[in-house]
């Protein structure tokens, strides 16, 4: 497998794209990889054990928000092991021979990550059992009485699937993961630590006031972290001397428009709509994405994670209802039955 290019000899042509940013700001090992420190240590085990058998890695399945980590895993993973990584998403796989095309391409060890594994096809699933078991595919040929059944047999490989939906996965998915591990959202002190690296990497000057303001409004999440600290250095150079102080972070983020609490204009969009328009709720997640013009899964896997993790939303049997830290976050007077939640 060719070696990636390395971080620190990337020219700034490179670096001036996001997504290539993004990519270049990813760990390459476990070592670099920073937070998820259970599931590190685990993982470093299974990778050690594995290699003195001499054996694929078990299958794994992440699970977890967007923008956690749940990608560079399975990129840490392929590098750790020394082997290739396949890649595919759950709905570019509609077919079982789009299935087919990709497992005659893997070698033996390789990782086949599968992004967005609860939207495969049903088909397509179920040819994935054998698939996952005893590394075997079948294939139906013909149609009616004249068809017939291919047996293929598939290089051993490790399956790597990551979703943001653990709760749509079947239960016969979930159980041919032998390795299955949620990803949290990140403390103050690792995104602190996240932003200080993805600013050396970038040759952004970055003192601990800066990074600490980033760490704080970035909603737990790496991903955000990076591209706030990308958007505060456009502020920087323009703004300022080029360097990210603390004042600097601030004035930025107020242009951005991401309060203290790390609350972008949807968030807060989403709990007024609860208060103003469904009285505190609660209100079902369905009616809460129509009323803030958003699509369901936005709502479901981008919005509401953050906003029940930090307090402003909770999740009841009735439906969401607004917390009084998002009264209060808001400048509103929180009701009764909104007290009764404390």
């Amino acid at each position: 497998m060719p070696k990636s290019k390395d971080e620190s000899v990337l020219n700034p042509a490179e670096r001036s794209e996001d997504g290539t940013a993004d990519r270049a700001l990813r760990p390459r090992t476990l070592e670099e990889f920073i937070g998820q420190d259970s599931l590190k240590e685990n993982l470093k085990v299974f990778i050690k054990a594995a290699k003195k058998r001499s054996e694929p890695l078990d299958h794994c399945l992440f699970y977890a928000p967007p923008g956690l980590g749940k990608t560079t895993l399975a990129n840490i993973l392929a590098k750790e092991m020394g082997v290739n990584l396949r890649t595919a998403s759950g709905p570019i796989l509609a077919r079982v021979g789009d299935l087919a095309a990709l497992l005659t391409d893997i070698s033996e060890g390789d990782v086949f990550f599968i992004d967005e594994i609860h939207r495969l096809n049903a088909v397509v699933e179920e040819a994935l059992y054998p698939v996952m078991e005893d590394y075997t595919f079948f294939i139906s040929t013909g149609k009616g009485p004249a068809s017939s059944t291919l047996k293929l047999a598939v290089p051993k490989f490790t399956l790597v699937g990551a979703t943001t939906r653990s709760g749509l996965l079947t239960g016969p998915l979930r159980d041919r993961f032998g390795i299955v591990a949620q990803l949290g959202f990140y403390g103050p002190e690792e995104l602190r630590r996240i932003v200080l690296r993805s600013s050396g990497l970038l040759n952004i000057p970055t003192d601990n006031d800066g990074a600490d303001e980033i760490a704080r409004r970035c909603r737990g999440t790496p991903r955000i972290a990076n591209r706030l600290l990308r958007r505060v250095r456009d502020f920087a150079q323009v703004d300022g001397d080029g360097k990210i102080t603390g004042d600097v972070a601030r004035h930025a983020l107020a242009k951005l428009e991401v309060d203290a609490e790390g609350l972008d204009p949807m968030d807060r969009r989403l709990l007024k709509a609860v208060i103003e328009k469904f009285d505190g709720g609660p209100v079902g997640v369905e009616n809460l994405a129509i009323a803030v013009s958003e699509e369901l899964d936005t709502v479901t896997d981008v919005v509401e994670p953050f906003l029940i993790q930090a307090g402003f939303l909770a999740r009841t049997p009735r439906g969401r209802t607004a917390t009084p830290k998002a009264y209060a976050h808001l400048g509103l007077k929180a009701p009764r039955r909104a007290l009764d939640l404390l």
